[in-house]
């Protein structure tokens, strides 16, 4: 975990001077659309079982609509996926998202949201219960409408019989305001 947060802090430096020097505002109004890709960290236990992490590939889409500068509200889709000795992993969240930037021209956020959670083990079964996002992230605004955006994410899922899974996310997409 702290090289995943080590990770994003030098992601994100950069990012935070890259946009105080492009001199784009940060405006968020009406629609908004995102999607990224990057690494995730898939760990999952029930009764009396646990496993170690397993790193693969991972993305998120996200879509909604602006309430305030301050504040959005969207769904958003997580999945992370590997092929692990020949059968096939993925486990996915689908969340109703609140994004929150404390400053109304900046570019920081921070994001919760509950939903769906999904763990697929092909050939021994699937598990579905409630899911909840948490995360963090930067825009940075690169043209009047479009920002690249390193983000965090963390996605949980508490599924049937008592088994939980959660994805540590490090990512980086793009989104359209």
């Amino acid at each position: 975990m702290r090289y995943v947060l080590a990770a994003l802090v030098v992601a994100m430096a950069p990012a935070a001077s890259v946009a105080s020097a492009q001199g784009r505002p940060q405006t968020r109004d009406g629609f908004w659309i995102g999607f990224g890709f990057g690494y995730g960290s898939l760990g999952f236990s029930c009764n009396g079982c646990s496993t170690s992490r397993e790193g693969a590939f991972s993305g998120y889409l996200k879509m909604g609509g602006t309430l305030s500068p301050k504040l959005l509200l969207g769904g958003e889709t997580n999945g992370w996926t590997k092929d692990d000795n020949g059968s096939k992993v993925t486990a996915a969240n689908a969340s109703v998202a609140l994004y929150f930037y404390p400053s109304p021209v900046g570019g920081f956020f921070l994001k919760g949201g509950l939903g769906w959670a999904t763990l697929d083990i092909e050939g021994l079964g699937n598990e579905t219960g409630p899911g909840a996002v948490f995360g963090l992230g930067y825009d940075v605004r690169v043209g009047t409408n479009m920002s690249i955006v390193p983000v965090l994410n963390f996605n949980y899922g508490a599924l049937a019989s008592d088994f939980k899974q959660n994805v540590v996310q490090v990512a980086v997409g793009v989104t359209w305001h």
